[in-house]
């Protein structure tokens, strides 16, 4: 008889572990893996997955069983027999748990220090979060941009700062996720193994804009990169530079300082709702007016928007020629004069 019932809730425990087994394997949970991180992330996913499935069959084998071979008959209205707990069952649940708790740090502690390792000569991009936008800057070809551009297989050093509040940089197909601290220098590390774009998500609560606060991972080969950064070598090195060795270009500007990031402008692309509408709110403006709402957006509050959202630095962190590179092309986008 005990013999029987073991096998039952063996059977009741396989049958769950496979129903649930299914969902945690067929069902598509994770994005497409497109760097040497994620398999690594990927690892200690289905490790867990695979010892929360066999706790789960256990559990739900002893219950389902117990459920229906101890259920009360409709006419019993006694209370239960008092029982007094079992030691050596107490000890052994409580064991194998605790192994299990850290066997999953260990292999999660492991394959996170693998994924954080980078070799000496790893290239570095400095990333920039502000609200609500991200730049990008490339030491080595002195560019920054409003996206980040990597080479696939090529180990890279992403080193994050934040210049107003908290961000969290995250790339859903590399994994690898990082808060971006004002003050602190984080880091993380990102090796790309499939050319393509993905995009590139705040997932901390930043204000506002959080929602639009994206950008685009463009993972390029070898020989687009080496293009890419021979293009941009040229640049000068300051936001939104074309990297072409002429003047600023006012659209990289607006695209690299994060103004797409909260409002509409037709000329850019750009359909953000956090700010006031530029191709409105701009039309028929003068150069004295577009020049104030940038470097010091409290001086005027659209109607309906809220003072303090919009950066009040861009005049220090934007030089002179990105500066007037940006005046024009807003008065040029809106057919202001």
């Amino acid at each position: 008889m005990r013999r029987r019932a073991i096998i039952q809730m063996i059977v009741i425990g396989v049958l769950a572990g496979i129903v649930t087994g299914g969902v945690a394997y067929f069902v598509p949970w994770l994005p497409d893996a497109a760097s040497v991180q994620a398999g690594l992330i990927d690892e200690v996913y289905w490790f867990v997955a695979i010892v929360c499935v066999v706790i789960f069959a256990l559990v739900a084998g002893v219950a389902l069983y117990a459920g229906w071979k101890f259920r009360v008959a409709d006419d019993d209205m006694d209370d239960g027999s008092p029982i007094h707990g079992h030691t050596g069952l107490e000890i052994w649940w409580t064991a194998i748990p605790t192994a299990l708790v850290v066997a999953m740090a260990v292999f999660s502690g492991i394959n996170l220090s693998r994924a954080e390792a980078l070799p000496s000569d790893a290239r570095v991009v400095e990333v920039t979060a502000q609200q609500f936008a991200w730049s990008f800057q490339y030491p080595g070809v002195e560019k920054t941009s409003g996206d980040l551009v990597l080479e696939v297989d090529v180990p890279v050093k992403i080193v994050l700062h934040a210049n107003d509040v908290i961000h969290s940089f995250w790339v859903p197909e590399f994994r690898m996720k990082q808060d971006a601290v004002p003050g602190i220098e984080t880091t993380t590390a990102i090796t790309p193994t499939k050319v393509g774009e993905y995009d590139v998500i705040c997932t901390e609560l930043c204000g506002l804009g959080h929602s639009v606060m994206r950008a685009k991972a463009i993972v390029l080969s070898s020989e687009d990169y080496a293009a890419w950064e021979k293009e941009a070598g040229g640049g000068g090195g300051q936001a939104g530079g074309t990297g072409t060795g002429g003047e600023a270009d006012g659209k990289a500007v607006f695209d690299s300082a994060g103004c797409g990031g909260c409002h509409t402008l037709s000329a850019a692309g750009s359909t953000a709702e956090v700010g006031p509408d530029l191709d409105t709110v701009l039309a028929g403006a003068d150069e004295p007016f577009v020049r104030e709402s940038i470097i010091d957006p409290n001086a005027e509050i659209a109607e309906g928007y809220q003072p303090n959202v919009m950066p009040g630095d861009y005049e220090e962190r934007l030089t002179d020629e990105d500066l007037d590179a940006l005046v024009q092309f807003l008065l040029d986008s809106t057919g202001s004069s």
